[in-house]
């Protein structure tokens, strides 16, 4: 078994931050003290003067895999999330075909056992007439249950009242969300179409995906998990009104609703479209700068209790069409952790608690088993970072099979320089690994 011992890193983890040392000894974490003295078989990697994370945990991707490989593959993108930090990730079930049958999913685990670099672990969808497979599904191998409230693809729209609130009362694992109303959306569209066909200016995109669609459809869906008493989780808050609906008055582990940021709304507002265009095309919209700064408030004080990415590629060619016809979405694995050191060296969130919403807190909502902590017995899922070595997002460097990038030309203080996945150094300094040992995540119920 191969032994590496990770020396002298400044190490953040469970709200702290204390110079340590950790070894790794074959897939796991198995000591981290503040002096570990090598022996001739323990590769030494010095880390002096760099933290060293957890690994992120991303739980809301898109690899577009089957059916949408053109614009991205698990592979390609779980490769990006190496470079990024990632080193596991909650995949959406809205590909073609659907992960709404068992069969579809259990496809998806081939896939990821294939071709994965990274962890992987994959939502089941539900629909307006799959109860049945939805009650069947594994509750150690699957992380939940994925809901499209709004703005879905084939026949992933749930809209039955009657079918939600059966779903709600008999489904106990996690039920994560997009809350959007359909029919506020469709209303405020036309009334712009009317105005200017399909090339509607981009920065009516928050008016027509508005504050009063996401809050209507949010309010709702936590009305019914309170009613029904069902582990409700709500998908990339984007306004700061709809923070209102979250508490902070219990741990994590003790919430029934819990809600989760996107980074692109952290980061972007109403005044980035004059100059990125659709290129910053989500669902939900990114909103104003005053949602923004809501978004960030509840984030830091624990109403919102995750960051995730909501990574949704599209070709350049498809963003790049008028308003009606661009898809929503944009790549972001690679640069989300980077943004967020960025965001630390800003004051806007502490190092400590970029780990606590990366890390500590999808392992512990999902009942991940034995990783986004640094704990002896942990998987030795572990990332350095340099927050004095900056970057600049730039297309050359970009590993995404779509090839471009919202963030390109930002300057981020700060990078990630190694990341282990199981135990492996599987990127270092821009160079990956050769052998891809990536496992898929099971849950401790």
């Amino acid at each position: 078994m191969t032994k590496t011992l990770i020396k002298g890193a400044r190490v953040v983890n469970e709200g702290t931050i204390d110079q340590l040392d950790v070894l790794i000894d074959g897939m796991h974490i198995a000591e981290v003290s503040p002096s570990i003295q090598p022996t001739s078989d323990i590769k030494v990697i010095e880390a002096h003067g760099k933290h060293l994370l957890p690994g992120c945990i991303d739980d809301q991707v898109h690899f577009r895999e089957p059916g949408l490989t053109h614009k991205a593959t698990i592979e390609t993108e779980s490769k990006a999330c190496l470079a990024g930090g990632i080193t596991s990730f909650l995949e959406m079930p809205n590909t073609s075909p659907q992960t709404t049958t068992a069969q579809a999913y259990e496809d998806k685990l081939v896939v990821g056992a294939k071709t994965s670099w990274v962890n992987y672990g994959f939502m089941f969808g539900g629909t307006n007439d799959n109860l049945h497979d939805i009650l069947a599904i594994d509750p150690k191998r699957t992380p939940g249950l994925k809901l499209f409230l709004g703005s879905s693809t084939g026949n992933m729209l749930v809209d039955n009242p009657d079918t939600l609130k059966e779903i709600f009362s008999a489904f106990r694992l996690p039920i994560s969300v997009h809350c959007e109303d359909e029919q506020t959306i469709r209303t405020n569209l036309s009334k712009f179409k009317a105005i200017y066909g399909d090339d509607i200016p981009i920065m009516h995109h928050l008016d027509i995906r508005s504050e009063e669609a996401c809050y209507l459809s949010s309010s709702k869906a936590v009305s019914l998990a309170q009613q029904t008493g069902a582990r409700l989780h709500v998908f990339h808050l984007s306004t700061a009104i709809e923070t209102e609906l979250f508490s902070n008055e219990l741990p994590l582990e003790k919430k029934k609703i819990t809600a989760e940021v996107c980074i692109h709304h952290l980061w972007f507002s109403d005044e980035d479209y004059p100059t990125k265009g659709t290129h910053i095309k989500w669902n939900p919209a990114v909103k104003t700068a005053a949602d923004r700064a809501g978004l960030w408030e509840a984030l830091n004080d624990d109403r919102i209790d995750i960051i995730a990415t909501d990574h949704a590629p599209h070709t350049l060619e498809e963003k790049n069409q008028p308003y009606t016809k661009a898809p929503s979405g944009g790549p972001m694995v690679q640069h989300a952790l980077p943004v967020l050191l960025e965001c630390v060296q800003q004051g806007k969130i502490s190092l400590e608690k970029v780990v606590e919403k990366m890390c500590h807190n999808p392992a512990i909502l999902f009942s991940i088993e034995k990783r986004g902590f640094i704990r002896p017995g942990y998987f030795a899922d572990l990332v350095l970072v340099d927050t004095q070595k900056g970057q600049t997002v730039s297309r050359d460097q970009l590993l995404y099979k779509c090839g471009w990038s919202p963030l390109e030309g930002t300057h981020l203080r700060g990078t990630v320089s190694q990341t282990f996945v199981n135990g492996v150094l599987q990127y270092d300094e821009g160079v990956f690994g050769t052998v891809k040992n990536a496992q898929a995540l099971t849950f401790a119920r």
